[in-house]
């Protein structure tokens, strides 16, 4: 099973919710769509460009994530749970985790898959990679990595060891 905060933090700021309310009345109703929902790219480019906006809303969202992720984890009945948190390093959670298992990819190819992916300039998701830890931290800081620099299936082989070895650390921890 898994256990994404990404998931989670996209929950938690569904429409009609506290934590969207909470930011509306903070940030203004700018950072909805007319629908209600969040406009995602308002809200990025208003956190990126003052730090103390992003102070407030990871003061919001971050406590909402952890209670859910935390019962999440809890109710979980396998060998082991993948939890998969894009800022594992950067909110220092990694103590957290028994393993920490890094997808990894080349910069370049992450700038251009971002940029695809959000639709959004190249001046954007550098801002956003400049606030991470960098890459050789994150690397450091991995018990297992992953490239995935190329295509999906050529990382199938690798998932597949990794698997099997999560499943003999979790026996051997019963």
């Amino acid at each position: 099973p898994l256990v994404d905060a990404d998931v989670i933090a996209r929950e938690v700021v569904e429409p009609d919710g506290p934590a969207l309310r909470a930011i509306a009345q903070h940030f203004g109703r700018v950072v909805l769509n007319a629908d209600g929902s969040l406009d995602r790219a308002m809200l990025r480019a208003r956190i990126f460009s003052d730090p103390e906006e992003k102070v407030w809303l990871n003061g919001l969202l971050h406590p909402l994530i952890k209670r859910q992720s935390e019962q999440q984890l809890r109710s979980a009945r396998a060998p082991y749970v993948l939890w998969v948190v894009p800022l594992l390093i950067e909110n220092n959670l990694q103590q957290h985790a028994d393993r920490v298992l890094v997808v990894d990819v080349d910069p370049e190819v992450h700038i251009a898959r971002t940029l695809s992916r959000d639709g959004v300039n190249r001046e954007q998701v550098e801002s956003i990679l400049a606030a991470q830890v960098p890459r050789q931290w994150r690397l450091a800081c991995a018990d297992d990595i992953i490239d995935n620099s190329g295509h999906p299936e050529e990382i199938t082989d690798r998932i597949a060891t990794l698997h099997q070895y999560y499943l003999t650390l979790a026996a051997s921890a019963t």
